[in-house]
């Protein structure tokens, strides 16, 4: 399972013996630049984390073995990786080799935030950016009705050139199957498309060379009203998809029975994301322009007809959610200008009204967000913790959680209007890292599941791949014949 992470562990420590560290200094602010920063300190914003999932965290991303002792009153400092390679030749954890928390303290501090290269440009916007879950193939769309899928593995070769169907202003979201045989995408329309990523044919024209099957989302439930759906998943068993739309709903298709299981009338606006929470299947995530996050619990919804829990908070529409995949925590990015962490047990059963915030005009898709708002606060936050200093503005950008198996899921990572992506601690909350490059907001990024690698999408339609300092791996033949642009 490491074993992909524990040759990344390797090289990062030899990388880590020649600098010993890649910490960069603070700016004046407290936060961090362009490189890597010391996430050892809480921002001045933020009260560091005190819950069980700082507890958890630390137990997936710091070092098990006694490679330092640290005598009462005085301050832990973070063990450095000489020490952590004397004290496995010393076996001084008596296992003779690296946990897999180990290794995941190695790799959280090689960040992936030097070298970018642009991996594809286009003339259009770039929507949507994601590796598989093994890493092996990594997938992104373009407004101009292009999606790309690159074999990492053979040197960010294309793999599947695709030119999508029945487009309407833009491919909202793709999602791969488990076994990677099947891309999902959506768009404006009710109708999901499913194309073949395991087909000998590597360009992939919609019902030209190959076909593109379409599931059809709309039910009798909605008078053949014509929605738009903005997110879909597939079920970690890739049974099901899930998506969420703009006629305020959430949709579950099941695959194997070619058919629409599920409608749920879920909130008072737009469901911008949905997910599945964990593998079960069971618990679904959604959020809405109503400012609410909403549990669904599948197998009690027929009889009840009405969500598990409610998470009040944002003061703006959620634009994206992603799950820590334990069917307990997930976060969510908001039009506030802010990530928010939640933990479900602190759900309500249902919303309380609160209008009382909202003494200004405001519109994400092209205006600013106003100063005033900036600093008010929902009287029933039910969030763990709140991340800010990045941009939500004019898409809905998103927001993920760190990989666990090389980070331990120790960070959150987004996109941001203002072409930066923005790395935090999770425990402690500062902002660790703050990628700049393209010259456009970037929707949406993806960070590999094994190595500190990270791509990013922009606006600018620039694709880019950013890696730990001194991975300096030569780049690929499409990538040689693009000029490099320097990290600003």
């Amino acid at each position: 399972m490491y074993v992909v992470a524990r040759e990344a562990v390797i090289y990062a420590m030899g990388y880590a013996m020649s600098r010993l560290g890649i910490d960069s200094a603070p700016c004046e602010d407290g936060k961090f630049t362009n490189e890597v920063g010391d996430s050892h300190g809480p921002s001045k914003s933020f009260n560091y984390l005190d819950h069980e999932i700082a507890q958890l965290t630390k137990l997936r991303s710091e070092p098990h073995g006694n490679y330092s002792r640290v005598l009462p009153g005085k301050q832990e400092f973070p063990v450095s990786t000489v020490k952590m390679l004397v004290g496995r030749e010393a076996n001084y954890s008596g296992r003779g080799k690296f946990s897999s928390a180990d290794c995941c303290h190695v790799l959280s501090k090689s960040l992936p935030v030097n070298d970018p290269w642009v991996v594809d440009k286009m003339g259009t916007r770039a929507y949507v950016s994601q590796f598989s879950t093994d890493g092996s193939l990594f997938v992104t769309a373009f407004q101009g009705s292009h999606i790309k899928i690159f074999n990492v593995d053979r040197g960010w070769k294309v793999h599947k050139n695709i030119l999508a169907k029945s487009l309407r202003w833009t491919v909202t979201d793709t999602s791969l199957s488990p076994n990677q045989q099947y891309l999902a995408y959506a768009t404006m329309a009710p109708i999901v498309h499913i194309v073949n990523v395991g087909s000998a044919a590597r360009e992939s024209l919609a019902n030209i060379t190959e076909i593109h099957d379409g599931l059809d989302f709309s039910s009798h439930d909605n008078g053949g009203y014509s929605f738009g759906i903005f997110s879909v998943k597939f079920s970690t068993d890739g049974r099901e998809l899930v998506a969420g739309s703009n006629d305020d709903s959430i949709y579950v298709y099941d695959l194997e029975a070619n058919k629409l299981s599920l409608r749920i009338s879920a909130h008072m606006s737009d469901v911008n994301t949905v997910c599945f929470a964990d593998e079960s299947g069971h618990l679904i995530y959604s959020g809405s322009d109503d400012n609410l996050c909403k549990v669904w619990d599948r197998r009690c919804f027929k009889a009840k007809g009405k969500p598990a829990g409610v998470l009040m908070g944002h003061l703006e529409g959620i634009t994206f959610i992603d799950s820590r995949g334990d069917g307990r925590y997930f976060i969510s990015n908001s039009k506030d200008q802010t990530i928010k962490l939640w933990d479900i047990r602190k759900m309500s059963s249902k919303a309380s009204c609160y209008a009382g915030f909202r003494n200004y005009e405001w519109d994400y898709r092209w205006m600013d967000y106003p100063p005033q708002a900036r600093d008010l606060k929902h009287p029933c936050d039910q969030s763990v913790a709140t991340y800010k200093g990045h941009s939500v503005l004019r898409t809905l950008i998103r927001c993920y959680f760190s990989p666990s198996d090389s980070t331990g899921q120790k960070y959150i990572y987004t996109g941001s209007h203002d072409s930066c992506v923005y790395i935090y601690d999770v425990v402690s909350g500062a902002q660790v890292a703050k990628l700049k490059y393209h010259k456009s907001t970037i929707r949406d990024c993806s960070w590999h599941p094994n190595y500190p690698m990270l791509v990013s999408s922009s606006w600018d339609g620039d694709v880019v791949k950013w890696e730990f300092a001194g991975g300096r791996e030569a780049p690929a033949p499409s990538q040689k014949k693009i000029r490099r642009r320097h990290v600003h």
